[in-house]
């Protein structure tokens, strides 16, 4: 059985239904396709961050910081409660060597816009009392936050169904359909086929092997990452805390970072996660496994030690879940926001590695910019597909 509509959405993560809410507010008639429930991928898998510290400085910054201005209203604007909680967060500067480092990431990301301070080592505890006593300084970002993904995506998808998308969870998508002119023309999924004028994908991990079946190759890859939960338990920290070398972690950058020859392998770099309820979220992890996202119990015992090593207060503190997602990998770590050029009519809205939830507002944005035509809230050449063709 087929279907008319304005445009189609494959893939229902927080980043499809970002885009979902986006184009159906703007009067189009949306169909979201997922192919098991909405935000059960990535989604399901990662901590709820929104953050500006952790982006390079320059053109990363610009886009968090439009992202971080939508999330202000975002409650109000989809009526729902995302546990959003702007109480900055900041970098544990470990040796005075990676003070020069943060020193000159100050300076740059200032120059961005982005409202950051240095905290030196003698007033480190008197802001975090509980970090490891020979912490040299704190690298604070005043607008980063915090929320819960899942309620989230729940909230995009809600309010876009108050705006007549419709929402088919259990839907495969098996190929996008193209017409004679090599114009999209629809997709074909496990319950039917669906038309359409227009077609986003934004499966994350698995937006390469759905736009493969157009003869499109995207360059993104799943790069898998860790998650430990704890109990309940006492104040560790009030906001979110890295390790400034979570900073070399992430960009794959050699630096001040004396750590065990396993770390630097999965990548591991300490993130504290405090949550509103009274427990807390130890990261992270980063390695290329394939699409493998069963805990891999040596990884989650060198989170914990490195978490230990900032936060001593939390040896005892019993853990009672681990898991792990996997992050859309980009080659220059900026996600993919962009239509294909060679089949008009296909956008993709992928490749966000760790950044999805912080990006989602900016992305369904740009989206539905794009697809309305509307001159774009932040230039879309360098997150275009074809920066790397």
């Amino acid at each position: 059985m087929s279907k008319v509509c304005d445009v189609i959405v494959v893939g229902c993560g927080v980043i499809g239904a970002a885009i979902t809410y986006y184009l159906s507010a703007s009067g189009m008639e949306v169909v979201a396709v997922e192919e098991n429930d909405v935000g059960s991928g990535t989604s399901s898998r990662c901590d709820g961050n929104v953050l500006v510290i952790d982006k390079k400085p320059g053109f990363d910054c610009e886009l968090a910081l439009k992202s971080q201005e939508l999330f202000e209203t975002l409650e109000d604007d989809i009526s729902f409660d995302v546990e959003y909680r702007q109480l900055g967060s900041v970098l544990a500067v470990e040796t005075e060597a990676q003070a020069e480092g943060a020193a000159q990431w100050h300076s740059a990301m200032s120059r961005s816009g982005v409202r950051v301070k240095y905290i030196e080592s003698s007033d480190v505890h008197a802001h975090e009392p509980m970090l490891a006593q020979d912490i040299v300084g704190l690298f604070e970002c005043a607008s980063d936050s915090s929320l819960n993904p899942m309620n989230l995506v729940y909230g995009y998808v809600l309010a876009a169904q108050n705006n007549g998308a419709v929402i088919k969870t259990r839907t495969k998508a098996k190929r996008l359909l193209l017409d004679t002119q090599n114009h999209i023309k629809g997709v074909e999924t496990s319950e039917g086929t669906i038309l359409a004028p227009l077609v986003v994908i934004s499966a994350g991990v698995w937006t390469p092997q759905i736009v493969r079946t157009c003869g499109v190759d995207v360059p993104i890859v799943p790069r898998k990452g860790h998650i430990i939960v704890s109990e309940r338990t006492f104040k560790v920290a009030s906001r979110k805390i890295q390790e400034f070398g979570y900073i070399m972690a992430k960009f794959g950058e050699e630096g001040q970072r004396d750590v065990e020859p396993e770390m630097e392998k999965y990548g591991i770099a300490m993130v504290f996660e405090p949550t509103p309820h009274e427990n807390f979220l130890i990261g992270s992890s980063r390695e290329f496994a394939g699409f493998d996202t069963t805990c891999n119990m040596e990884v989650v015992s060198l989170m914990a030690k490195r978490a230990i090593r900032f936060f001593p207060c939390i040896e005892d503190v019993r853990v009672i879940r681990t898991y792990a997602g996997l992050r859309p990998y980009t080659q220059d770590h900026r996600p993919i926001i962009s239509k294909v050029d060679q089949v008009p009519g296909l956008y993709i809205a992928s490749g966000h590695e760790g950044d999805g939830i912080g990006l989602a507002p900016i992305t369904g944005l740009l989206v539905s910019e794009m697809l309305l035509g509307c001159t774009p809230s932040v230039p879309l050449e360098l997150l275009s597909l074809n920066r790397f063709m």
